[in-house]
């Protein structure tokens, strides 16, 4: 079914600025337009129409950075008018087409779909070596002393440790899933603790020797500069926003840079953040569970919006676990990392889901 499902997906990609219909699609594969549309979205998660929207918005943006003129980017990609494309990138991305050309702020890649994962760990790392290289051509000043490098989980701190890569500057690892589980108002503080410990199954004092200790170059440190290294999923945006609230509660006055990347190519966008309004939507999404009515940067817009969707019993990725529930454990994880990389959740979330599902399906 997967090989079935692939096929599907590159006959689409091959048409993204094309006009074609599900019946021409269906005429191709050799079965009924429901029958394609009903399989496509029991593998993949989402609507095909939803799959064809959302790809469509992602491929306009290397149009609009060219940059090319609005009202010709929505027509190559079929909008009636610039005004309902600029709706739609609106919707997805919480900036217009207008603002993401003059701001050029990083967003969550939406990739073609891929029904089988590749293993590449020797040939990523290769590329976050190169990436690292690059990098310090262009801001040689981030690989000295008076700079902390903020990264996202102990894996990847151990890594850039190991080989310093980011030369003379210091390193701290944030081992988090902020994603999941409670959290209070003010960051790191004992009943931020208390919580988040209570919320992974943990004792206090566990909770601060796996999170709170690897930080205190960031609690008690006095940089000039701090660098960020999350990814664009959300499991790692949620992350970066806890990090963003704590630096503006605890008065930070140095630069902040965001180092943007996806765990599957590691191509870093650096962006330098003001900071100012971070904790409120910390506050908003994370607090009190809504949306933020302030602007935000896109691959932040994008991951809240899959955060507060994810708090919902019934959601994409529940309702897929539960068409697939008796697949075994071990197929069904390595699909719902293929199909939800934009959500970035790790083995342990996964099985909550699962088992969760299992026990109400019995």
């Amino acid at each position: 079914m997967n090989e079935y499902i692939q096929e599907m997906i590159d006959w689409i990609e091959a048409r993204l600025k094309d006009k074609f219909s599900l019946e021409e699609l269906a005429a191709h594969m050799g079965y009924s337009p429901y029958y394609c549309s009903f399989k496509f979205h029991q593998a993949t998660g989402m609507s095909m129409r939803r799959y064809i929207l959302l790809r469509r918005l992602y491929q306009s943006m290397h149009d609009l950075k060219m940059p090319r003129k609005i009202i010709d980017v929505a027509l190559d990609y079929h909008y009636s008018s610039q005004e309902s494309y600029s709706r739609a990138f609106k919707t997805v991305f919480g900036s217009t087409p207008r603002e993401f050309q003059l701001q050029n702020m990083p967003v969550q890649s939406i990739a073609k779909l891929l029904m089988k994962q590749e293993e590449r760990k020797n040939e990523m790392e290769t590329v976050r070596e190169h990436e690292v290289i690059r990098l310090q051509n262009e801001a040689r000043e981030l690989f000295d002393r008076g700079v902390l490098n903020i990264l996202n989980g102990q894996m990847m701190y151990e890594e850039f440790v190991s080989k310093k890569l980011m030369g003379d500057s210091d390193y701290a690892p944030f081992n988090e899933a902020m994603c999941v589980h409670e959290t209070t108002d003010k960051v790191f503080s004992s009943e931020f603790i208390q919580i988040r410990a209570a919320g992974h199954g943990e004792t206090v004092e566990a909770y601060q020797q796996k999170v709170v200790a690897p930080l205190q170059s960031l609690l008690n440190g006095d940089y000039h500069d701090i660098v960020l290294w999350f990814g664009e999923d959300m499991f790692c945006q949620m992350n970066l926003l806890t990090i963003l609230a704590y630096l503006e509660q605890s008065g930070y006055q140095g630069r902040v840079f965001y180092n943007s990347f996806r765990e599957d190519e590691f191509k870093v966008e650096q962006t330098e953040l003001k900071l100012g309004n971070y904790d409120e939507v910390y506050q908003t999404v994370m607090i009190r569970h809504m949306k933020p009515d302030c602007t935000i940067m896109p691959v932040l817009y994008q991951a809240i919006d899959w955060y507060v969707e994810m708090l919902k019993a019934d959601n994409p990725v529940t309702r897929f676990i539960a068409h697939n529930h008796q697949q075994p454990t071990d197929e069904l994880l390595k699909r719902l990392f293929s199909v939800f990389p934009m959500i970035g959740y790790g083995d342990t979330q996964y099985m909550e889901l699962i088992n969760h599902i299992d026990t109400h399906t019995i």
